[in-house]
């Protein structure tokens, strides 16, 4: 009968363990110089090496080549652990042995000596489990234990230990295994085990298994089923029930064009395929985080990633601002997709939030404002650009405004209470009051924790008796973020009139039918790389 992967494949030397390298290396040094731990505590998540670990230094203790860092594993001790044979190694489930009477009977065993080992090892799985009696029964054991008897305790949940125990044990923490080195180590199994693979298959695969290499390998056993003998992507996507990609980034792409109705139509589709709106929430954060690391550091997406040239256009068209917005956004949409109608009702509402929180001067921003709120926008713009009748009165009026745009910089705020104070208008300020104007349209920004943090950096930047009275009114255009917006707008139409005047991009257009995608385009700023 042909062994599940995880059990053929599950490591039988400390070498041959993935991704638990800070572990193996103090177990393997202390068993090199012979410094044994009576009792040794391994915590971590599921199916990240606990109890194969155990059992690896059960045979680094028995094996009959003496105490050593590396088991022959062809010696009689070794091979019946590794079968399960093995009289001294003695496991025991504590999730199904909770009792006191079965833990004193495990401790008056292990006063007698070996039977033919050099020592009695005792594996206890699920340690926290056991009652608060059945701790009491071990804990004489632990402190003063024979010679001959080691303790290997496994748990998913060390909080449930008495701190009596935890301190007469050597701790380990195991981490969760990062999905490139599961992925890599399925890679390295079908191989040897013949099967054809796709390795976008495995990735999602290793995705799937949330740092458990179990549960890679419990997955990589299904997906050779569901595919017939072998791995592909689009089976395994259909197994998992994960979101074709193409869907994201064409989800991405509508968002970066401003394309409400568009929105819409991907998730209408999306329906119409019946995948998971979760999980399609879990793999945009996914691809945003992809993106906004393509941009900060460009070289954690290897030039030669399959979705390298896809991912380089997504990151260009969204500022390194956007993307953590969005991110966080979706992050919420995650956590609230439970209490949501439905979950086509989560994920969209998910998507009109990014529309209508676009950054100010996104394309998305613009779109998502209200037609009422771009005429007075449009209205402010041409009264901002009308010549006054007193060129002093204008002097003084770009004095406070640029002296708004200085403090904000200056009071070191983060977040979305940074967003608030950016639209935010300057009305008055002397030195007992300061008056401030969001406007219409932008008074979800006033939320309690947000106006707080904004009034106590502002207090603590020109003292505490300053009166600070934040209101809801007409925009005068003045605010840092329309100011901003204005510029970048500017830039904006700039930069596609230079684009669509170039000598090459007019042949293009003129001879080969091509088209200029405007939300392609971003203006250089000073300073930039060009």
């Amino acid at each position: 009968m042909t062994q599940v992967l995880a059990r053929k494949w599950r490591p039988k030397t400390f070498s041959e363990l993935v991704g638990q390298e800070h572990v193996v290396r103090a177990l393997t040094n202390a068993l090199r110089q012979q410094r044994l731990h009576h009792a040794y505590l391994f915590t971590g998540t599921r199916g990240v090496g606990k109890t194969t670990l155990a059992r690896i230094i059960a045979k680094a203790l028995n094996c009959e080549t003496g105490i050593t860092e590396a088991p022959c594993g062809k010696c009689g001790a070794c091979c019946e652990i590794d079968s399960g044979r093995f009289v001294d190694l003695i496991e025991l489930d504590a999730a199904s042995n909770t009792q006191v009477d079965n833990m004193r009977e495990l401790l008056e065993n292990a006063l007698y000596a070996p039977s033919s080992g050099r020592f009695k090892v005792y594996i206890i799985d699920e340690v926290h489990m056991l009652s608060r009696s059945a701790f009491n029964a071990m804990l004489k054991t632990l402190e003063e234990p024979p010679a001959h008897v080691k303790f290997v305790l496994a748990t998913t949940d060390p909080q449930k230990i008495p701190v009596t125990v935890l301190s007469r044990c050597l701790q380990f923490n195991l981490k969760q295994i990062p999905q490139a080195q599961i992925r890599d180590q399925l890679q390295k199994i079908l191989g040897a085990e013949n099967v054809a693979f796709e390795l976008t298959a495995l990735t999602l695969l290793a995705r799937a298994a949330q740092g458990s290499m179990r549960d890679g390998l419990s997955l990589l056993d299904q997906a050779i089923a569901h595919g017939g003998g072998k791995v592909e992507e689009g089976a395994v996507r259909a197994m998992l029930g994960a979101v074709d990609q193409t869907y994201l980034y064409a989800i991405l792409r509508t968002l970066a064009a401003s394309d409400g109705a568009g929105l819409m139509a991907e998730a209408e589709r999306m329906a119409s395929r019946s995948l998971s709106f979760e999980n399609a929430l879990q793999d945009l954060g996914t691809l945003l985080h992809r993106l906004a690391l393509l941009q900060a550091v460009p070289e954690t997406v290897a030039a030669d990633d399959p979705d390298h040239a896809v991912l380089t256009e997504l990151s260009g068209l969204f500022g390194a601002d956007e993307l953590q917005l969005y991110y966080q956004i979706v992050l919420q949409g995650r956590s609230d997709i439970g209490l949501a109608p439905d979950e086509y009702a989560g994920f969209t509402m998910t998507l009109l939030r990014m529309l209508a929180f676009a950054p100010d001067g996104s394309a998305a921003a613009a779109s998502a404002r209200p037609a009422a709120a771009q005429s007075r926008a449009g209205a402010a713009a041409i009264i901002a650009a009308t010549p006054p009748s007193s060129a002093a009165q204008e002097a003084k009026k770009n004095q406070t405004k640029a002296a708004w745009g200085e403090i904000i910089d200056q009071l070191g705020l983060t977040g979305m209470a940074r967003v608030l104070a950016q639209h935010c208008e300057l009305v008055k300020h002397d030195e007992t009051r300061m008056e401030l104007c969001v406007a219409k349209g932008h008074e979800r920004l006033l939320e309690k924790p947000y106006l707080d943090k904004l009034k106590a950096a502002l207090m603590q930047h020109f003292g505490g008796a300053l009166h600070i009275a934040i209101d809801v009114g007409a925009s005068g255009g003045n605010s840092p973020a329309e100011i901003t917006n204005r510029q970048k707008q500017r830039l904006q139409v700039e930069a596609i009139a230079e684009i669509e005047q170039d000598p090459f991009v007019r042949d293009l257009v003129e001879n080969f039918d091509a088209r200029v995608i405007d939300s392609t385009i971003k203006p250089i700023q000073s300073g930039d790389k060009r």
